[in-house]
């Protein structure tokens, strides 16, 4: 031994690295995993008892100590000292005033912090993403629900923040459907990946005893055991492949936030959100301020940045056990979790209550000739004319109805009876009755019938597949609640069974 360690007379903790580092780690875990450091003990004794590792007498003292420390014990009520070096050890000394030090000393039989960590970790943010996707589906179903009721309600579609054709709400609602869809699945994904066990890795290379971690697993309502025992402490991948999808999720949302905030503003007025949703000026009595679209909108900022942060802690890390993906980052992202779900509630109530406002809808296609492309669309179907030749005509009919400030179905007519003859030589075939009706919104959405279109019946089609895919993934909720409440279940019966000697 080095002269520095012989010589060296201090005693742990430094009282510094006590309050920078073990309390908020302390304050950190009895917050935050205490249920699940529960649930692990339990696991983990239940199995040592049925491989034989523990006798039934040893499995029995511990079963009822634990039992006890349940009762006796509310974690929400500790205070760090600085006696221990962090929860599991306070836990682990409280066992052994109970069942004995030799007794309960047993239980960390085959076991290391480092799976337990990850475990507990694992146990603390499946709950989480499980509301989060409770969410998403409320979100989906709401924006399902809404497209269908108002599949035929025209609205202008603008790109580059210019009024470019029509289609309908119901149209512009099943796109942000698709994408949540995949979001779901992106989340979904990454949650198989939590949801497998590293309870048995043990510090690094699994044990020499008889351990059963298939049985622990189950027992902790995972859905397998994560299978390399060096990843299960060492791999993050379950971080960041959630953060990831989470931070996407939000993303996505956030888009369309922009394009309902512009919508709803005076110039434009397309959609309005009922009064219950407005705050008012404390100046300007004129003033409604659709403010949900502001909150959704840095809100969901708030839930990519946290998100993004988790990830970006996992970058140049060590491939090992670390504390870089513990439970202080683990706290940064049940922060974007949570931000993310009143992002979710909200949007879902702002989806439900607003509505398009027909009037301005009409306004806004006459005064931007929104509906230009299907006249040169139909000079090819029914004149014969390339596509090109078309375009230059619709461009000189729009060009002459902005020019007047006037309304294409009505005014255009004899600006496009004067192009055409100035292109094509002759007059057109259709009358002004025929150029109205083709002009119209109505027929320029009817007309759009093919697959992904916003006419009625490629609608109706989408949203099938649309409410399929919502039961695909209630029914998957529904598994994954059952599979954990028999595991809750089961583990309960056999801790009481091992606590009576059985």
């Amino acid at each position: 031994m080095g002269s520095l360690q012989t010589n060296d007379r201090s005693r742990f903790p430094d009282p510094v690295y006590r309050e920078t580092v073990l309390r908020p780690l302390f304050d950190g875990a009895r917050h935050h995993h205490a249920e699940a450091l529960r649930r692990i003990d339990r696991a983990h004794l239940v199995m040592l008892v049925e491989t034989g590792i523990l006798d039934a007498g040893q499995g029995a003292a511990i079963a009822r100590a634990l039992l006890a420390m349940e009762h006796e014990i509310d974690p929400a009520a500790l205070a760090y000292g600085g006696d221990v070096e962090d929860y599991f050890f306070y836990m682990e000394r409280e066992l052994k005033a109970r069942a004995g030090t030799d007794i309960g000393g047993r239980l960390h039989t085959a076991r290391s912090r480092n799976d337990i960590d990850h475990t507990f970790l694992k146990l603390d943010l499946l709950p989480r993403i499980d509301r989060l996707l409770a969410a998403c589906r409320q979100l989906l179903a709401a924006l399902i629900e809404t497209a269908t009721r108002d599949r035929d309600v025209l609205i202008v579609a603008y790109t580059h923040g210019q009024p470019a054709q029509p289609t309908t709400y119901g149209h512009y609602l099943a796109a942000i459907i698709e994408i949540l869809i995949r979001d779901i699945e992106r989340i979904e994904a990454a949650r198989g990946i939590v949801d497998l066990c590293p309870l048995g890795a043990a510090a690094i290379t699994t044990s020499g005893f008889p351990i059963d971690r298939q049985r622990v697993a189950d027992l902790l309502g995972f859905a397998a055991p994560l299978q390399n025992s060096y990843s299960c402490i060492a791999a993050t991948d379950y971080l960041t492949s959630i953060y990831s999808a989470v931070s996407l999720l939000f993303l996505h949302l956030g888009r369309p936030v922009q394009d309902f905030q512009f919508w709803s503003s005076f110039e434009v007025g397309q959609l309005y959100l009922p009064n219950a949703f407005v705050q008012i000026s404390s100046i300007m009595p004129q003033k409604r301020n659709p403010v949900p679209f502001e909150h959704l909108r840095h809100l969901s900022g708030q839930a990519v940045g946290r998100a993004r942060a988790v990830v970006d802690v996992m970058h140049n890390t060590p491939f090992t056990d670390m504390t870089d993906s513990e439970s202080e980052t683990h706290e940064m992202g049940y922060q974007a979790i949570d931000v993310g779900l009143r992002v979710l509630d909200l949007l879902t109530a702002t989806i439900r209550a607003g509505q398009i406002d027909p009037d301005r809808v009409a306004v806004n296609l006459s005064r931007s000739c929104a509906t230009i492309t299907e006249l040169a669309d139909w000079l090819v179907r029914s004149e014969g004319l390339s596509f090109r030749l078309g375009h230059e005509i619709a461009a000189d009919v729009a060009r002459a109805v902005v020019a007047m400030a006037g309304d294409l179905p009505t005014d255009g007519y004899p600006a496009f009876t004067t192009a055409f003859e100035h292109h094509v030589g002759r007059k057109p075939a259709a009358d002004a009755a025929e150029f109205a009706r083709m002009v119209s919104p109505e027929h320029f959405v009817a007309v759009r019938d093919r697959f992904g279109g916003p006419a009625p019946a490629a609608l109706d089609a989408a949203f099938a597949g649309y409410r399929e895919a919502l039961d695909g993934f209630d029914r998957h909720a529904t598994d994954i609640a059952q599979r954990q409440s028999a595991a809750a279940a089961e583990l309960e019966r056999r801790v009481h069974e091992i606590a009576k000697g059985g």
